[in-house]
């Protein structure tokens, strides 16, 4: 989209969750040439929105967001940050083109799983009438690239490691648990669950420190997008946390998947890695969902 264009496509909404990459998609909107609105959710901490207009609404609010959607003529919409709790049944409030959903909810909601949700609140958005778009399209240089960020490189054993973690993290997002899985001396030792990334490093590190996991030995962590994920939402974003938290666990690297995951800070995040000696990697897999899907 060229600076001024916003009146061609309709406004931005930016639901906001926790976390930074919602400011950085509001910046990055405003490079744009547009004035997004932003939506923080009830309960997630966020950044300071000075200087945007600024609205809150609770998770499971649609009828209360359809009304944002009408009052500042919201025609496009993008989900970014991180949700600690996810709706339940009683606290959604409903649109009356909601409730002809109900059965779909309802199913989603006992499936369970975060992609499984974020399909349900997919759906129900663009049922208010919006079309929901992807982070990337809104800051498409978040998006890695193949090759290092930094100067360091993986050696034979990360490069083990790696191989091990990927298989791993594409299990683990083929079940809809998570999207990260720590490997050490070629064997995984840790996958993600619902307490995100950064709990999960802090139970390697944990085991490090006593002994259950070699101090020889460094480690990869490998954050991938689900096999079966809506690239709209909730991309696995690597920054600056998630480098200093891999680093507390001894680890030699972090690895995402080229042109499907968010590398957020980067000037800063390849200062810190040269600094810390750890490689960020951005990689291509090869995925047969997506050749079966063509």
């Amino acid at each position: 989209m060229q600076a001024g264009d916003q009146s061609a496509s309709g406004r931005l909404a930016i639901i906001a969750g926790g976390g930074l990459l919602p400011h950085y998609l509001a910046e990055a909107a405003r490079r744009n040439g547009e004035n997004p609105l932003i939506i923080q959710l009830l309960g997630e901490a966020g950044p300071e929105w000075n200087g945007y207009d600024l609205e809150h609404a609770s998770v499971g609010n649609f009828a209360g967001i359809k009304e944002l959607f009408r009052r500042f003529s919201i025609t496009r919409v993008v989900l970014s940050g991180s949700v600690r709790r996810r709706p339940e049944w009683r606290q959604i409030r409903p649109t009356l083109g909601f409730l002809a959903t109900v059965p779909f909810v309802l199913k989603t909601l006992r499936r369970g799983g975060d992609n499984a949700v974020l399909e349900m609140v997919i759906a129900l958005l663009e049922a208010l009438g919006c079309r929901v778009i992807g982070a990337h399209e809104i800051a498409p240089d978040l998006l890695a690239s193949a090759g290092p960020v930094g100067r360091w490189t993986p050696d034979s054993e990360a490069e083990e490691d790696i191989r091990v973690g990927i298989e791993a993290a594409l299990q683990l997002g083929r079940l809809d648990i998570g999207q990260g899985a720590v490997a050490v001396g070629g064997r995984v030792v840790a996958l993600e669950g619902p307490e995100g990334t950064d709990a999960m490093l802090k139970r390697v590190a944990e085991m490090r420190a006593s002994g259950r996991i070699s101090s020889r030995r460094k480690g990869v962590l490998v954050k991938l997008a689900k096999p079966q994920q809506d690239e709209r939402a909730d991309l696995p974003a690597i920054g600056l946390t998630t480098l200093k938290n891999a680093s507390l666990a001894g680890l030699a690297g972090i690895v995402g998947e080229a042109g499907r995951s968010l590398l957020l800070d980067r000037s800063e995040l390849t200062e810190a890695a040269n600094a810390a000696g750890m490689f960020v990697l951005g990689v291509e897999i090869s995925r047969p969902e997506a050749a079966e899907a063509t």
